[in-house]
């Protein structure tokens, strides 16, 4: 049998940043020159880094997934996809999330290509995009720089979503950058995200020799290119003041 039923599509407002997100934000945005190429992810981090880059001109999408964020540079005109290197005068993404007013805005739109992921998210074709910056979250940081993004000790929290490939199509463009982006604790302030070790069954998503920038509201620490030593005082200095000493 076939049983037809129409109904709205899924929808979700856009999580609004606080201030520890917008300090996040505004040290990302510095990251970002006009023209470059860039991908965001979803929830308050990168709506504060799409706050922040309000003032920047000729921006370029090359992204998974489509935000509100995107929309609204889209539509204040910071990014006009002109500078880009493939796929010129386009937002090329794979699929969206956001309210009706973000499909409205998608629907019959000719500035946006929706393509496949496998193609979108294919680390040789991101890198053909000159100045590609990519910005992820995480969800926990070990003093070398592992990040794990996907589970909670050994509890599956989420998927990994594209962000391997973009980290890795980032560094590989040229003059490409990549930022890890993460609150300093969780929310009640009773545990650091940035730890000696991994929380033990917890999945090493990023591989440290892989991760480039990371940045807490109270800094960012350069990892590429680091000792272990440098990448540990590196991170120390982004945590939350009351557990640097431990």
């Amino acid at each position: 049998y076939i049983y037809e039923h129409s109904h709205d599509i899924v929808s979700i407002a856009a999580q609004k940043p606080g201030e520890k997100e917008k300090k996040i934000g505004k040290y990302i945005a510095d990251f970002v020159e006009d023209g470059d190429t860039f991908q965001l992810g979803i929830g308050a981090i990168p709506n504060a880094v799409a706050e922040s880059m309000m003032q920047k001109k000729d921006l370029g999408i090359h992204t998974e997934m489509f935000t509100e964020g995107m929309m609204e540079l889209m539509q204040a005109g910071v990014v006009t996809n002109r500078k880009k290197t493939i796929h010129r005068g386009k937002t090329v993404a794979t699929f969206a999330l956001g309210s009706k007013k973000l499909y409205d805005f998608l629907h019959d739109n000719p500035a946006i290509a929706m393509l496949e992921g496998g193609y979108v998210n294919n680390p040789y074709v991101i890198a053909q995009n000159n100045n590609m910056i990519s910005i992820n979250t995480t969800l926990q940081v070990d003093l070398t720089g592992q990040c794990c993004s996907e589970s909670i000790g050994n509890r599956q929290y989420s998927g990994i979503g594209g962000q391997t490939d973009t980290v890795l199509g980032a560094l590989m463009s040229p003059n490409g950058r990549s930022v890890i982006a993460l609150l300093s604790t969780t929310k009640d302030e009773k545990i650091s995200k940035i730890a000696p070790f991994l929380t033990e069954g917890a999945a090493v998503t990023l591989s440290r020799n892989d991760v480039d920038y990371i940045v807490t509201e109270y800094g960012v620490a350069k990892m590429r290119g680091m000792s272990i030593a440098e990448r540990a005082e590196n991170l120390i200095n982004i945590a939350h003041p009351k557990f640097r000493e431990e």
